[in-house]
């Protein structure tokens, strides 16, 4: 509902107030109850007729009550002439001036007082719209002049403040953070040795992973005012403006320290120079023209660190990130397994969460979440509890509040044909049961055929543990859990539905990055293509083609093989495992959701493991072993026979400690 504060302005309640004023005192010498009568007509009449007792009037006013001889005439009123009075009146009518008694009542201060108020509130209004409107044109003057200043908002020290108990899982960025809140603290230890501490940390890392917030416990560990301002705000429309903001940013930084400047998306300021198209941009070159003088040209001695945050570390001008500005980058990349579970523990700290939830294992199922992911999958799942009017959170709650950030709510609304559901459930089933059999792919978490956001269904899997690398085995076998869906619907449909195009875009992309940027094909280990990238946003802007069109045609022909590939491996497990694809839909049918537990419980088989080559727990390699084997039939050398020392036969053992008499390994 829209606020009236309108109604606050004291104008509009004088304004009222004189209204009323004025209406009151025009009335109030009339007495409602009473009838009216003439006075030079009917009232003179009656006193010529001796009928009237005697009149009554208010000194200074007009109205005059006439009261008759007669009890059972009721009480008239009356009113004179303008500019005259019952004498006046009565001797013009030929009456004498005491031809009736009249009784003159004294005349009431107040009635003087509100006589006084009609000329004078006028005159205050008037005058006090003009105050007003000098006023406004001050505070117009004013706010032109305060069009420079800096819009940072200033968090004191004496407020509550975020410290690093409440950041988790970046245990190295809170170290690298720490040395900025001891030499806040503590200066002169620093200054005495003749140590310069970074004047500009610059916090890079994706969305969510915690940027802001560490830099709030930074401010809040050292005890110090904090400003906080975001890049856009220093651009306006007016040349010299952020220049203008950002000096004094840095002025009032100086007025508070030792103190920290946070600046939010400093990309959005700090981009390279000459690099736009169409030319460059004045503004937000002198804005940073700007920055780059205040962060090196500031007093050593003036303990003020600048923090900023971006996504974008690819965009930003050179000069701002040489030392003596921004000298240190701290990286921000998602939390792993024991970040996840740190996270989640801040975040459940203090709500009532179920003994039967394990931490750890929403860690595991949690994988690529980032802090802020984290944080609204707890918050998800109390919104459910309470929704459902429980006292606590529970482990269905957590398990929907998952399904939610990832693939967003439920559509159990959403009407669909009875052959349609069928075609869901055999998709997800294809992909369940291929994932199920390869050994390389991902463990089947939760399959669902209750539709969620734009998807019908979905089969989510997550790996056992982080990886920071994938192999081609893992991509192949990634691609053919994607094909399985349409497979699936192939055999037992004989048809082609468009449910598995985003299996097919997604196969796709992964089988041209295996050609063009992995090496993994037969065209070897070459990059095809330079890409302009948004590096932690995970989107391409564009490509630049650096190869023929004869090599063109050979990528398409190895992505067409490799997807090729995968979809024959995909046939092959379907086909000869097509009772457990029929039984994984069928149990999809009749619950609509199935867990890991259920879908294993369709198997008699345990799940196939991979065959890892190589240390610590694969088999030796075809190069190791034929290595170990000519190290086996070669004689050893003779200076090594001369050089080696006999072993004792005396001893407990017996056998010659391990590495004795070998050869120098070869590097390959």
């Amino acid at each position: 509902m829209p606020k009236r504060t309108w109604l606050r302005s004291g104008f509009v309640w004088a304004g009222l107030i004189l209204v009323l004023l004025i209406g009151w005192f025009a009335y109030s010498d009339r007495n409602p109850d009473l009838p009216t009568a003439d006075f030079n007509s009917t009232v003179i009449a009656d006193i010529k007729a001796g009928k009237v007792d005697h009149l009554v009037t208010t000194e200074g006013s007009s109205t005059v009550e006439v009261h008759y001889k007669d009890s059972a005439r009721p009480t008239t009123q009356s009113r004179l002439p303008p500019n005259t009075n019952v004498v006046e009146v009565l001797t013009g009518a030929g009456l004498e001036a005491n031809a009736v008694p009249v009784e003159v009542k004294a005349a009431s201060h107040v009635g003087a007082i509100l006589s006084a108020l009609v000329f004078i509130l006028p005159s205050l209004l008037i005058v006090g719209l003009l105050i007003f409107m000098m006023r406004q044109s001050q505070g117009s003057n004013s706010q032109a002049m305060s069009f420079g200043k800096s819009k940072a908002r200033l968090f004191s020290s004496n407020r509550p403040t975020v410290t690093f108990s409440d950041v988790a899982g970046v245990d190295e960025a809170k170290e690298e953070l720490a040395e900025v809140v001891e030499f806040l603290k503590y200066p002169d230890k620093f200054a005495s040795l003749g140590a310069r501490i970074p004047r500009g940390v610059l916090l890079v890392g994706p969305p969510g992973t915690g940027k802001t917030l560490l830099s709030r416990a930074v401010a809040g560990e050292a005890g110090v005012p904090f400003f906080s301002i975001s890049g856009s705000e220093f651009v306006e429309m007016f040349v010299g403006v952020g220049a203008s903001r950002v000096r004094d940013l840095f002025e009032q930084a100086k007025r508070n320290a030792p103190c920290i400047i946070f600046i939010d998306e400093i990309d959005a300021v700090g981009r390279q120079r000459g690099a736009g198209l169409g030319g460059s941009h004045d503004e937000r070159e002198q804005t940073l023209n700007q920055i780059l003088v205040e962060m090196d040209g500031f007093d050593s001695s003036t303990n003020v660190i600048v923090i900023a945050a971006t996504n974008r570390p690819d965009v930003l001008d050179p000069a701002l990130l040489r030392p003596g500005r921004f000298d240190r980058q701290v990286i921000l990349d998602r939390p792993d397994i024991q970040g996840r579970r740190q996270i989640l523990g801040v975040h459940m700290r203090g709500k009532p969460i179920e003994e039967n939830v394990s931490v750890e294992n929403l860690a595991r199922q949690t994988s690529g979440f980032s802090g802020a992911d984290l944080e609204n999958l707890v918050n998800e799942a109390a919104i459910l509890a309470a929704r459902r009017n429980k006292k606590t959170v529970g482990r269905n709650e957590i398990t929907e509040a998952i399904d939610r950030v990832i693939a967003g709510p439920q559509r159990k609304s959403r009407v669909i044909s009875e052959r349609e559901r069928l075609m869901t459930a055999y998709h997800e089933a294809g992909h369940a049961l291929v994932a199920r059999m390869l050994p390389h792919a991902d463990p089947v978490r939760k399959v669902s055929i209750v539709a969620r956001g734009m998807a019908g269904g979905y089969t989510r899997t997550v790996p056992d543990e982080d990886r920071i690398f994938k192999t081609k085995a893992q991509f192949e076998d990634d691609i053919a859990v994607f094909m399985a869906g349409q497979v699936a619907e192939q055999m037992v449909f004989e048809e082609i539905s468009t449910g598995a195009s985003n299996d097919i875009e997604r196969a796709t992309a992964i089988a041209r990055r295996m050609v063009t940027e992995f090496g993994m094909s037969e065209l070897g280990p070459l990059a095809y293509g330079k890409k302009d990238e948004l590096v932690f946003l995970g989107r391409d802007i564009n490509e630049q083609r650096n190869y023929s069109d004869p090599v063109a045609f050979q990528i398409d022909g190895e992505v067409h093989k490799i997807i090729d590939r995968a979809h024959e491996r995909a046939t092959t497990v379907i086909r000869e495992h097509f009772d457990r694809l029929d039984a994984i839909a069928q149990l999809l049918i009749r619950e609509e959701t199935i867990d890991d537990d259920q879908l294993e419980a369709l198997f008699d088989v345990p799940r196939p493991k991979p065959e890892l080559v190589g240390p610590p727990y694969g088999r030796p390699s075809a190069r190791a072993q034929e290595v170990a084997s000519a190290r086996q039939q070669a004689p050893a050398p003779p200076a090594a026979q001369e050089r080696a020392e006999p072993w004792p036969k005396d001893r407990p053992d017996g056998d010659p400690p391990a590495g004795r008499g070998l050869w120098p390994q070869p590097a390959g």
